[in-house]
């Protein structure tokens, strides 16, 4: 079998490349542990926080760097080929975030979450992304951080609108009761995604249009909640038309992520400022600090998908060995939803 290693890092404030990846051929467990089960990968996720584990220091004291000549491991889900886990049957589809880049993989058994595919109506890629923490990660944000209220009259700007999270919070907060969602996004194809299919409000292009002046037409009455992605000078902007009391959901910070800066990422000193005159909450967010409502939170997001109310739209690319090339890819915007990379047929 084969297995994708990372074979080089990136360096400091560099973009990562298909070089910084290596598969190469390893050997499939035969005789597993008691009590671990062997996996066939199926799917495999890659996201942006995955640039901070490239550098020697994550950056983040929740994540821990690759190392070199080793597997790459994220987000991934499987089934059970082999079991010598009373709790875990052959033919259980389970998840892991700390799933390596391989076709096989030994686990202890309670280093898994077994799932059911019912829920998602045998689309085992959802659990990577719209019911899984993507989906989380956006619906948990807009209800712990956002402070979104059905009648509220808000207007809510989401950067990064056409990728994982961002395509999905924007829908969550309508469904939510936001009165105006805003995406900001990379291309026309984009911004038609989020306003023809995903009944946005409105969408910019930040590569072709000002993001400001955009804002002061589609949003003149302020913004009350920003779903930030991205950081940089994006969200420099947004933040100086927030209303006063308003909210930043700080969910990922992907502009930054070359940069060899803490995170979150200090802000320049005006746009501090602007947060304290205005009472604006930004609040580092982490979604593993609600693992008591994961279970509720992946009935309702599978509910809205299955109802059509969340629509879910997804990049696949195929064969594992264009891990990388799919990382990269999702690093410069080549995605529009979910990236995920099919490995085998269940």
């Amino acid at each position: 079998m084969k297995r994708v290693i990372l074979a080089g890092r990136p360096g400091v404030d560099k973009l990562p490349s298909v070089n910084n990846f290596a598969v190469e051929d390893c050997t499939c467990p035969v005789d597993i542990a008691d009590g671990h089960v062997l996996s066939k990968t199926l799917y495999l996720s890659v996201d942006p926080y995955m640039r901070c584990r490239m550098n020697e220091d994550s950056g983040a004291d929740y994540l821990e760097a690759w190392k070199l000549g080793e597997a790459i491991t994220g987000g991934g889900v499987g089934v059970v080929v082999t079991s010598r886990c009373s709790n875990l049957s052959v033919g259980d589809v389970v998840e892991s975030f700390n799933w390596p880049w391989q076709h096989y993989v030994e686990f202890p058994g309670n280093k898994v979450q077994k799932v059911d595919p019912l829920i998602v109506d045998g689309r085992c890629s959802l659990f990577l992304g719209a019911v899984g923490m993507p989906g989380l990660t956006s619906l948990f944000g807009i209800q712990e951080k956002g402070n979104v209220k059905s009648g509220g009259k808000q207007t809510m700007v989401v950067s990064g609108a056409a990728g994982a999270c961002g395509s999905l919070a924007g829908q969550i907060a309508m469904l939510k009761g936001c009165e105006k969602v805003v995406g900001i996004c990379g291309s026309d194809a984009k911004c038609k995604y989020l306003t023809e299919e995903l009944k946005f409000h409105a969408a910019i292009n930040y590569k072709t249009e000002d993001v400001g002046k955009c804002l002061e037409n589609v949003a003149s009455e302020g913004v009350d909640v920003y779903f930030d992605n991205v950081g940089g000078d994006i969200s420099n902007t947004v933040i100086r038309q927030m209303n006063p009391e308003s909210h930043v959901i700080l969910c990922g910070q992907i502009s930054q992520y070359n940069k060899d800066v803490p995170y979150p990422p200090p802000l320049p000193e005006n746009i501090q400022e602007i947060l304290r005159t205005k009472n604006i909450t930004r609040e580092r967010y982490l979604v593993l600090n609600y693992q008591d409502k994961f279970l509720e939170g992946i009935m309702q997001l599978a509910s809205w998908v299955k109802s059509g109310q969340l629509k879910v739209k997804e990049s696949v690319v195929n064969g594992i060995e264009n891990c990388g090339a799919a990382f990269v890819s999702m690093m410069t915007g080549g995605n529009i939803g979910k990236q995920i990379v099919h490995v085998a047929d269940l």
